[in-house]
């Protein structure tokens, strides 16, 4: 898929200013879709929609298809009636630069199980909810009855349940049902608002002609509906307990590579069901998005499988993907793929090949291009036209950070090579990724407020405190709009 020339930046919604703990998809989120649209920016990109898991990561899912109850926005719910001011009463005082997710979380589900107990009574949804179910009942049953399960459990993952609901057998999930239907109800809920606000939320941006790049991870969470329902397409052993994972080995992100622990697919599996499963989850998340960014691209070529029980993903092999053959299946199904190739890490040709092969446009992180020299592919005179160029990503430094704890070659060369002082890094490199012969180019929000690592959104492989940086209304301004509108008409890139 060849982009036309376009820019755009990177932010999760969770990161959106607004006073409920947590950015949502109510009016912040329409205040930045106009800020993204009158900046001349064709892009808002985001991190998979999922609902949250192990860590609060958006990579860490409960399922892959479903969408995240916490960005539901309780300002959209007091206007339809679903709630009322005193349902908000006992709010948190919440920090409003990061999210607080032990507090945000039993706090939000709680206001939401208040707003299901009025659903409940209204009939002007109802209607319009039925065909949601209906729509949906491919993976909605099997999700809620699930979340309903892990609440039950305390939470515990479905592998640490009890055999015979561990294992699905058809009378335990029948009494599940009955004696969880309540339960099951208010997932069902949930789910129904989520895809109900951000279908509104999509409809808003190709209204001001923004497109949403969303992401999918390559692998599921271990804790998903998706294992527990499919275990037959993982490597899984009769406990429910996964016999290799994945993860990459040591690169530039860690010395020790990143141990992700997520059950491996069972590639034959899913070619005898004409990757059927993944068809699904594409044309879900196509439904949400314009564009998906695929995670990990290179894990279709070949990826790193890790023995379960390994403390770090150091010791593993690569094993052969699936290949064209997977590729080859989604464009018949699909036609044209609306897809960019995540082509990071420890890369061989072959995953070049297959990125060619179907015109995808692959990932350069300019912080990643001043270590070595003038040839290095991360610099941008040496970018193709079909490709995504960031500044950086969710994973990466800040500009301003990475800058601050460079090595003195790489600040040395960085310097030499934009002609500055330094001063000003962050929109020094901006521009020279804008100048850029690369079709796309995107930069985190942060980087466009020139932030420090204090606004980092993760730190790959660690757990707790990533996620949480949120940006405040205040930032968002007519000056910093204006100067990203100047940017876009100067290197050709302003939708207005």
């Amino acid at each position: 898929m060849n982009f036309e020339r376009t820019s755009g930046i990177l932010l999760h919604p969770t990161s959106l200013p607004g006073p409920y703990g947590i950015g949502d998809l109510g009016a912040e989120a329409y205040a930045w879709i106009d800020f993204v649209s009158e900046s001349g920016c064709g892009i808002w990109q985001i991190l998979p929609l999922g609902p949250t898991g192990y860590g609060d990561s958006p990579y860490q899912c409960f399922s892959a298809f479903a969408g995240n109850p916490y960005l539901i926005s309780l300002g959209k719910l007091l206007e339809g009636g679903l709630l009322t001011e005193s349902d908000l009463e006992d709010m948190p005082d919440f920090n409003p630069q990061e999210v607080d997710f032990g507090q945000l979380i039993p706090w939000k589900l709680g206001v939401l199980d208040k707003a299901f107990k009025r659903f409940e009574k209204q009939s002007d949804l109802q209607t319009e909810y039925a065909t949601f179910q209906e729509a949906q009942a491919r993976w909605l049953e099997d999700f809620a009855l699930f979340m309903a399960l892990k609440d039950a459990h305390g939470g515990r993952p479905w592998s640490d349940w009890d055999m015979p609901l561990r294992m699905r057998e058809d009378r335990a999930i029948a009494e599940a049902r009955q004696s969880y239907a309540e339960e099951v109800e208010k997932q069902k809920f949930r789910q129904f608002i989520f895809f109900r606000q951000w279908e509104q939320i999509r409809a808003y941006c190709h209204q001001k002609n923004v497109q949403i790049v969303g992401d999918i991870p390559i692998y599921v969470s271990h804790d998903s509906t998706d294992v527990w329902v499919r275990p037959d397409l993982y490597y899984m052993d009769d406990e429910g307990q996964p016999t290799v994972v994945a993860g990459v080995p040591p690169d530039y992100f860690s010395k020790t590579g990143q141990l992700w622990g997520n059950p491996i697919y069972r590639w034959d599996v899913h070619a005898k069901n004409g990757y059927a499963w993944w068809l699904a989850r594409l044309r879900s998340v196509l439904s949400l998005v314009d564009v998906i960014r695929l995670d990990h691209f290179r894990g279709f070529a070949g990826y790193w499988e890790i023995p379960a029980g390994n403390e770090t993903a150091e010791e593993g092999r690569w094993v052969k993907g699936p290949g064209d053959d997977f590729f080859q299946t989604v464009r018949k199904a699909l036609g044209e793929l609306p897809l960019i190739a995540e082509d990071l890490g420890e890369i061989t040709p072959d995953v070049f090949e297959m990125r060619d092969k179907f015109e995808l446009p692959g990932m350069k992180i300019l912080q990643f291009g001043f270590a070595d020299g003038p040839d290095d592919p991360f610099l941008p005179h040496m970018y193709p036209e079909n490709c995504v160029a960031y500044t950086g990503t969710h994973d990466n430094d800040t500009v301003v950070g990475w800058f601050d704890s460079a090595t003195p070659h790489e600040r040395e060369f960085c310097l030499r090579y934009l002609g500055v002082t330094g001063e000003d890094i962050a929109w020094d490199m901006i521009r020279a990724l804008w100048a850029s012969r690369a079709n796309v180019v995107v930069a985190p929000l942060q980087d466009f407020l020139s932030l420090g690592t204090e606004a980092r959104m993760n730190f790959p492989s660690t757990l707790g405190g990533n996620w949480q940086w949120r940006t405040t209304n205040g930032a968002l301004s007519d000056g910093l709009k204006q100067k990203i509108a100047s940017l876009n008409k100067d290197y050709d890139r302003y939708m207005g």
